[in-house]
């Protein structure tokens, strides 16, 4: 089955040239557009896309409100694949926080587009891990959210759980992460669902950004 998305962005031309891209790929399917986050609610119900790729910033309702209305309203709710114009922005980190999968750059090249979709939709390794570590340390509290460490706290995750998280932060996949600590792929992923479980994370990316906000890992 292709991987389905739904593009949202209040640029014609942006949706045009993504659906080009998106398109050329036999694996992955457009089934809608919207020009504004205020109508992503009713077609994400109508056509239920693996992906949403959104952009950031729109005139009546932004990609966060957006972001934050599917997660809230949406049962089993798509990735989210913020789209920007700028990598170092607050928004985009606002946006994480909200509960998108990632984020994507207006100008990335064709094959980086396709990578992005095709990563947020498996959901096993974190985007951009070093551009989320930036704007953890520009944008985000280092340690000083009270409530992210209260949280952290609580999950008291095991040993090994901690040392599986402090790698996903850096970026690595399921594979990788089992390469690394010498075991199998499917103990991998079952050390990762237990911390997202714990952390009350929809994803990894959740999960990356609540151990930089506690503390637990230094995003510098």
């Amino acid at each position: 089955m292709p991987v389905t998305v739904l593009l949202v962005d209040d640029e014609p031309l942006v949706r045009a040239g993504l659906r080009a891209v998106l398109e050329a790929q036999p694996d992955i399917e457009v089934v809608g557009e919207a020009a504004d986050g205020a109508a992503v609610i009713p077609l994400v119900r109508q056509l239920r896309p693996d992906v949403v790729a959104m952009d950031v910033r729109m005139p009546l309702m932004d990609g966060i409100e957006a972001t934050r209305a599917v997660l809230r309203t949406i049962e089993n709710p798509p990735k989210i694949l913020v789209v920007t114009t700028f990598e170092n922005d607050e928004y985009v980190y606002e946006a994480l926080r909200a509960g998108a999968d990632g984020f994507l750059l207006k100008r990335a090249r064709p094959a980086e587009i396709v990578h992005a979709v095709r990563l947020v939709a498996e959901g096993e390794s974190l985007l951009f891990p070093a551009s989320v570590r930036q704007l953890a340390a520009e944008y985000g509290e280092s340690g000083g959210n009270r409530a992210a460490r209260a949280v952290m706290e609580r999950a008291q995750l095991t040993e090994r759980e901690a040392e599986v998280l402090r790698l996903m932060a850096r970026g690595l996949s399921n594979a990788e992460i089992a390469e690394r600590l010498i075991v199998g792929t499917e103990t991998v992923k079952s050390h990762v669902s237990g911390v997202l479980a714990k952390l009350g994370a929809r994803d990894r990316t959740q999960a990356v950004i609540a151990a930089y906000e506690s503390g637990f890992v230094a995003p510098g």
